[in-house]
Formats: C-alpha cells, structure tokens, sequence
C-alpha cells in the first residue's frame, strides 16, 4: 500500500494493534470497530476520533444499503475448513463441535469485491481443504481466493482474477485449482477418517437472508 500510494477509505471488523499501525502510518482514514482485540486497539477507540463503534445492522445488515459489509472492497477471512466447491467452515471444529458464532463471515463475504481465505494447508495434523466440510457457513459462490503457504487457488467463477494474474510478471504460487491443495496436504498428513455424525439436529446455519442454509448434527 505504502509503495503504490494505496490509501483505504476504512478497515473494518475486530480491529488489532496492526490494524491500528497502519491507521496512524496514514493507510487508511479510518476504523470502524465491532471488536478490540488487544490494547492497542482499545487505546486508539479511546482517543482517536476516526476510530469509531459500529452496531450489527451497520455492519452485515443485508437491508441497510449503508452496511460496511456491502461496501468492501477486499475482505479477507479464516476458514477451520473449505472445500473444492469453496464453501467454507468456522462454525464447527475437526471433531463437529460448535465453536461459536461465525460473526460477520458470510455477510462480508456476500457483499466484498473480493472475498480471500487466508488459512494454513493443514493444522495439527489434519488438511483444512476438503471434499466436503462439515458444515458450511459461507457459500461458495462468494468465496473467491484461497491463499495458503503453499500455493493460492482462486475460485473458477472469477475468470477475471485469473486472467489478470496470467498477465501478470509474478511469482505468486497460483496452482491450477484447488484439488491441488487438497492432494498436497494429504500428501503430508494422509486422509483422515470422516466424522460419523447422530441423526440428531442440534442447531442450524442461517445465511444473512434468513435462509437455513446447513444443520449441525451431533458428533457420535
């Protein structure tokens, strides 16, 4: 940002220290704040005037047309799993418990320009890109880069983004699609067993339009 004179008009989300960093160098003109994260972060919501609160509804609210969420340019997310269709998982954990509220995931996802999952191949031994995951959180089809440490797969529905890194004179690891990583990572920790699921629904995915887009069955 600093070498091509990029200066965003806000960063949003759970705002760190880093966030706060790049605030005070001049990188963006302001901040607007669901969560602190660290003290740094709380010092600067208590003495900078550009950094500022925000509720739910100026957040992710589909009906505000004034929502952050819808007003991204890049958002950049985790993932505890993606598949090779992209829809990713941070409701539940390897072994199918709910971990918590997924926050403003699908919402900003929904409404960026570009949507990135940032996200290490594979964590305590288990491969994060899989066939399917356990429950989708975030579609898909709003899903447009995954970036790892070995290699970045962009999702087949952005021809634009691919186009535009095949013009490009990088050495950025683009890999051809997606099942790629997926064989890397189990080239290193195998294929691990699936998780057998009860019949039992113990709570249900719902997307920013109301919609039931997943269940969450108990773990036997």
């Amino acid at each position: 940002m600093e070498k091509e004179k990029i200066v965003g008009s806000f960063a949003s989300g759970g705002i760190t220290g880093i966030i706060v960093d790049m605030f005070h160098e001049g990188l963006f003109k302001s901040l607007f704040d669901v969560q602190c994260f660290d003290n740094k972060a709380i010092e600067s919501y208590k003495s900078d005037k550009a950094h500022m609160g925000m509720g739910a509804s100026m957040y992710g609210n589909p009906h505000n047309k004034g929502s952050v969420a819808d007003n991204l340019d890049v958002m950049i997310l985790g993932a505890t799993q993606i598949d090779t269709d992209f829809n990713v998982n941070v409701t539940t954990n390897s072994s199918g418990i709910i971990m918590g509220g997924s926050g403003g995931h699908s919402d900003t996802a929904a409404g960026a320009k570009l949507s990135i999952v940032v996200t290490q191949l594979y964590k305590g031994r288990l491969p994060i890109v899989v066939d399917k995951v356990n429950t989708v959180t975030t579609p898909g089809d709003t899903i447009d880069a995954l970036v790892t440490e070995r290699g970045i797969a962009i999702n087949p529905k952005r021809q634009d983004l691919i186009e535009r890194f095949a013009s490009l004179d990088t050495n950025l690891p683009i890999v051809t699609n997606i099942e790629e990583l997926k064989n890397i990572a189990e080239r290193i920790t195998g294929i691990p067993e699936e998780i057998e699921f009860d019949d039992k629904i113990v709570a249900a995915v719902e997307y920013r339009d109301k919609t039931v887009i997943d269940v969450v069955r108990k773990p036997i």
